[in-house]
């Protein structure tokens, strides 16, 4: 009897453990780009953490920009803070104000941490070069976000939201790409 019992708990634990990884998928979906490469839709709660994620990397990235770059990564760096710190409160506020019961995580993810941390570590051209790579490939990532969600997410004043930012996101990326590369050396 002690071993049907043990054999129940194992089962019941392993049952809830793949529950979990189940309720996670998504959202593990969305971090590893799989909903991006499938044209998915990001859940509610998925498109406001990652909205939030990479404002709040584009705003730290450029701080570090305005304090290391070029000239021109400099003018684009005072540009992306200005706007994301004013995209960061339009949807703390929307969320807010339309009562969405959503968690808009601080900081940034562990991801964009590690690239903060290498940008963090380098000095002129190679500052410049990440920095203006990093912006490329953020911008896309938003552009992507920010497109799947003004098309299929569940939430519609986040939906028009998401529409009308996606603007100004491709604007972003096509000043990013608008940066000297700096490949040679």
């Amino acid at each position: 009897m002690k071993r049907f019992a043990a054999l129940t708990v194992i089962a019941l634990a392993s049952g809830l453990a793949f529950a979990s990884d189940l309720a996670f998928a998504e959202t593990t979906s969305e971090k590893l780009g799989v909903n991006s490469v499938l044209g998915i839709a990001p859940t509610t709660q998925d498109f406001v953490a990652e909205a939030a994620h990479s404002g709040n990397f584009e705003i730290k990235s450029s701080q570090l920009a305005e304090k290391r770059g070029d000239q021109a990564t400099k003018t684009f760096a005072a540009k992306m803070i200005t706007d994301h710190t004013k995209l960061n409160s339009e949807l703390k506020d929307l969320v807010q104000s339309k009562h969405i019961n959503v968690t808009i995580p601080d900081g940034v993810s562990s991801s964009q941490q590690a690239m903060l941390d290498k940008l963090n570590t380098l000095k002129g051209v190679d500052f410049d070069s990440r920095f203006r790579d990093d912006q490329i490939s953020g911008h896309k990532e938003a552009v992507s976000l920010f497109e799947r969600y003004a098309k299929g997410g569940d939430n519609a004043d986040l939906k028009t939201w998401a529409d009308h930012t996606i603007a100004l996101l491709k604007e972003h990326l096509q000043m990013a790409e608008g940066l000297a590369p700096h490949a040679e050396k």
